[in-house]
């Protein structure tokens, strides 16, 4: 699903002790085939956008294994990188999706139930896109 701009949303559910960086090859994985300008299909996104948290010589070379670039901000480095503006597109989305109560605060037990909600927080995103554009 993409969020009415052509940018993929993809999500993945996991415990609240495992942290987020240890999932970024997985989600990348779970992006859904995008359509170029000319109407290809690229089976990939041109470049992955990320924090500090980030930075590593493994994620960047997974990254760059499969056709991605990689903008993530460098430790030790003064803040001012720019990918600030980029960034609050993540954050306004998941801003979205914590609009629904049942993504806010995980009320399920089951892991199937969650990500079903997650999906139609995503799809709402998608339909809300598609009836302002109309």
């Amino acid at each position: 699903m993409t969020d009415g701009r052509g940018i993929p949303l993809a999500t993945i559910l996991t415990g609240a002790n495992e942290h987020d960086v240890t999932q970024l090859v997985p989600l990348i994985d779970r992006i859904p085939r995008l359509r170029q300008r000319d109407g290809t299909r690229r089976h990939r996104p041109v470049a992955a956008i990320a924090d500090r948290a980030y930075d590593s010589a493994d994620h960047r070379r997974q990254l760059r294994r499969r056709g991605i670039g990689s903008l993530i901000a460098r430790r030790g480095v003064s803040h001012g990188s720019g990918l600030g503006i980029l960034r609050w597109v993540v954050e306004r989305t998941h801003s979205w999706l914590h609009q629904n109560r049942r993504l806010r605060v995980r009320f399920e037990r089951l892991d199937s139930i969650h990500e079903a909600f997650m999906a139609l927080g995503c799809a709402m995103i998608c339909w809300n896109f598609l009836t302002l554009s109309l």
